[in-house]
């Protein structure tokens, strides 16, 4: 049903549309749209009309969801896929915004046996085939490095190919031992400099696992690019194989010798 796809989403672009004003003041907000090309910023804009009518987006705990809110997750959601398409969010329709932290609740049972019943404070979650979790708050804290919505739609790429791991399905061409050497030399060299206090480029959470670790960079190469290629330039590599995306050389195309400040407003 390729075709019936291709169709329904070529009526969807034809006669849908985004309030112009709010288009402008959402791209303009981050620091990863302002610095794309005319012809990105129209593609961005065609993925974000087709993710606002195949997904869900709504509130949760008293939180009410407007058009900027929507926009705002949407816009962030599909600069991760801005070269690779709307089919890398396939099999799954709902995204669920809290007003801020929520508390998450499961169950597992440890090597030992033992059963476990966790209550902790999230920003964020990612489920496979199921919903993306967010917190509207935390959405709203976005910059230099960090970004909820960009951390949790990476676990989404990482969870194509079954339980997030930090190694989501690559393109033909890329090598898995490129990825594999890349990633776990950093990884190693990131958890020891946790553990030794010295100085870091990236939120220490991306210590807790392979996965949470490819969530962070991810985070941190759009949002800081310089930071990821100057530190980890290998995973940087890796990544803009990966995304298909150069955010450092964009960057550099607008004269831009850092991360570029933030919008007023």
């Amino acid at each position: 049903m390729l075709w019936f796809r291709r169709w329904r989403r070529a009526r969807v672009l034809k006669h849908t549309t985004i309030d112009p004003h709010l288009w402008r003041v959402t791209v303009a907000r981050y620091p990863f749209t302002r610095v794309l090309s005319g012809p990105e910023l129209d593609r961005l804009r065609e993925l974000v009309i087709l993710f606002l009518h195949e997904k869900s987006i709504h509130g949760a705990a008293g939180m009410m969801v407007r058009e900027e809110t929507r926009l705002a997750i949407a816009v962030q959601a599909c600069m991760v896929i801005l070269n690779l398409g709307l089919d890398y969010y396939r099999g799954w329709v709902e995204v669920i915004v809290y007003p801020d932290e929520f508390v998450a609740e499961y169950d597992y049972v440890d090597e030992a046996g033992v059963a476990h019943h966790i209550e902790e404070p999230m920003t964020g979650e990612s489920w496979e085939r199921g919903p993306v979790i967010i917190s509207w708050a935390d959405v709203q804290e976005a910059g230099y490095g960090y970004n909820v919505v960009i951390h949790e739609f990476a676990h989404k790429l990482d969870m194509l190919n079954g339980e997030p791991n930090g190694f989501p399905p690559l393109h033909a061409g890329m090598q898995r031992v490129a990825w594999a050497e890349a990633f776990t030399t950093a990884y190693d060299d990131f958890c020891r400099r946790v553990e030794a206090r010295l100085d870091i480029v990236m939120d220490e959470y991306a210590a807790e696992s392979p996965a949470e670790f490819f969530a962070v960079t991810s985070e941190t190469f759009f949002e800081a690019p310089l930071a990821v290629r100057t530190t980890y330039p290998a995973v940087y590599d890796q990544l803009v194989k990966f995304y298909r995306q150069d955010p450092a050389a964009r960057l550099a195309r607008r004269g831009e010798a850092r991360e570029p400040a933030p919008a007023a407003g």
